[in-house]
């Protein structure tokens, strides 16, 4: 590496606030820095954790951002560093650190399904990027594949990796079709008519890159009411227990199922249920209160302590056709026959997206229930990379081929989600989708878009990558138009990505222009990534 002649880098490792997390995720992290170990140490290079395993706890994780500090401190300014991911973690304990050292940075993680370190690793990517800190990264299943060594061999003779994203194009040209003149019309009046978007408490899970400032979302017609969780709790308080039943008994009308038990820490009760039903309706009022265009509840920290998962409440939100809620004086079913849309885990990229997509989609009479997954994972299948997307149960059910008569409702897991609660499990349908991600860079806003397939893979496989990841959340199987899984890895710019379906190959293609108007519009620069009908393909 240039300038540097010890041949030592210093290896982090950012954990989670929850401990229970970060002791489950131990043996995983291990795994992964003994493989790098083994790496380095064949070039003639050695790691040194900047900080040891703690015999309390067992582990070797920064869990906050004042111990973040104080592993840095320690790091000489000039040294390499590695900040190793096999588990999600929250980034804000680390970037403080990274923003001010000197020394070049790479970002790894293992490319598994079991332990969500991939997910980590791109929202720390996201955190550097919206920070302009320079970075490297890479990723590995195994560590013996020539690629990644290739990258290892890269940084520590230059200090950077280049990955290949000839993929990503800049926005040049319009197709000339209704679906662009829609857009920038729809840009214009969000312009003129500004929206509001509530933030039930922003800074989920240190997710640093999903915090947008006030001025950039101004810019583009969109202001935050910022809401509090505990609004959100005592409000729950109000809602009568018969108000939530109603809820439940319209799920089980319209065919989900719930699997049940009785212990309150292992499993799924109906109390569960009933507090969830409770957040739903409690957030559909106080939305009501504040007129606002969407909502995101953080639930990780803070309710995670009260109140089972919200990610029910979240997935009713973003549908269509949900158990209707009344205003407190009965008088009206608020947002009768609409979907409103909500930013899981208050991803502020993820609510800009989420206003565009359903003012693009309702105006083209199509579905607007969209949600965020994780980048979880993926492998090839029958000549395709096939992405596994996950998020914690907040899918809409319209996503299931055959809605409400396919949802599940499984116990969070324990480790993560103490007090329990449902989500809606499922499998996405099979058909075509447009993908997006609104993210900050060098100081702007900025959205990588692009079109995807939904494909249906074997009972036997689906449930093969279930259980490799997380069998009670819902999945999504993605196949990336003209996208490899390395140029999508080292573009995205998140731990999320946005999907909302389309009827038709068609439909999709010209909804995608329509929402790329909509955004240029507005002012966000747009990347258009991989195959992408050109403008000159459309018949006018």
């Amino acid at each position: 590496m240039t300038g540097d002649t010890s041949k030592t880098a210093y290896l982090v490792a950012s954990g989670d606030l929850r401990e229970s997390a970060n002791i489950s995720g131990w043996s995983a992290q291990e795994a992964l820095e003994t493989l790098l170990h083994e790496v380095f140490a064949e070039y003639g290079w050695s790691l040194v954790r900047a900080n040891p395993v703690d015999p309390t706890t067992g582990h070797g994780f920064i869990t906050s951002q004042r111990m973040g500090f104080d592993v840095f401190h320690a790091i000489p300014k000039q040294a390499p560093v590695v900040v190793a991911e096999a588990v999600w973690q929250y980034s804000h304990h680390v970037l403080g650190g990274l923003r001010s050292h000197r020394g070049p940075v790479l970002t790894v993680a293992n490319f598994v399904g079991d332990w969500p370190g991939l997910v980590g690793l791109l929202g720390l990517n996201a955190g550097l990027t919206k920070m302009g800190r320079d970075y490297s990264t890479t990723w590995t299943v195994d560590g013996i594949d020539e690629w990644f060594r290739s990258c290892i061999q890269d940084w520590i003779s230059t200090g950077t990796i280049r990955h290949d994203t000839s993929h990503v194009r800049p926005l040049r040209q319009l197709p000339q079709i209704p679906e662009v003149d829609l857009g920038k019309k729809l840009a214009r009046e969000l312009l003129s008519h500004k929206a509001i978007i509530g933030v039930f408490d922003e800074g989920c899970m240190g997710m640093y890159n999903a915090i947008f400032d006030d001025d950039l979302l101004n810019r583009i017609g969109i202001y935050k009411e910022r809401l509090s969780q505990s609004a959100l709790w005592a409000e729950m308080q109000q809602v009568d227990d018969s108000e939530a039943d109603d809820v439940q008994k319209w799920l089980e009308d319209a065919g989900m199922r719930f699997f049940l038990g009785s212990d309150e820490s292992t499993e799924l009760t109906k109390s569960q249920l009933r507090w969830q039903h409770k957040m739903y309706i409690a957030a559909l009022r106080i939305a009501d209160d504040f007129q606002v265009d969407a909502i995101g509840i953080q639930y990780q920290q803070g309710l995670k302590d009260l109140a089972p998962a919200s990610d029910l409440a979240e997935g009713l939100l973003n549908n269509v056709q949900r158990p209707p809620v009344t205003s407190r004086d009965g008088s009206r079913v608020l947002w009768d026959g609409q979907a409103l849309p909500h930013f899981n885990e208050v991803d502020e990229g993820a609510a800009v997206d989420a206003l565009v997509t359903n003012r693009i989609w309702r105006a083209l009479g199509h579905d607007p229930a969209t949600t965020l997954h994780d980048i979880r994972w993926g492998e090839q299948y029958n000549g395709d990379f096939v992405w596994v997307l996950e998020i914690s149960g907040s899918v809409p059910p319209s996503h299931f081929e055959k809605g409400y008569a396919e949802a599940e409702g499984w116990r969070q897991d324990p480790i993560f989600f103490p007090a329990g609660g449902s989500t809606i499990n499922g499998v996405s349908k099979p058909g075509e989708i447009v993908w997006s991600r609104v993210y900050v860079a060098k100081g702007k806003l900025n959205v990588d878009i692009g079109r995807a397939t939904v494909v249906k893979l074997p009972a036997s496989e689906t449930r093969r990558r279930k259980e490799a990841t997380n069998p009670e959340w819902p999945i999504m199987h993605v196949v990336l138009h003209g996208i490899t899984r390395n140029q999508f890895m080292a573009q995205h710019k998140a731990n999320h990505v946005s999907v909302a379906y389309l009827p038709s190959i068609d439909s999709a293609d010209r909804a995608l222009w329509g929402k790329v108007a909509m955004f240029g519009e507005l002012g966000i620069d747009v990347n258009l990534c991989g195959e992408i009908k050109l403008p000159q393909e459309f018949d006018v």
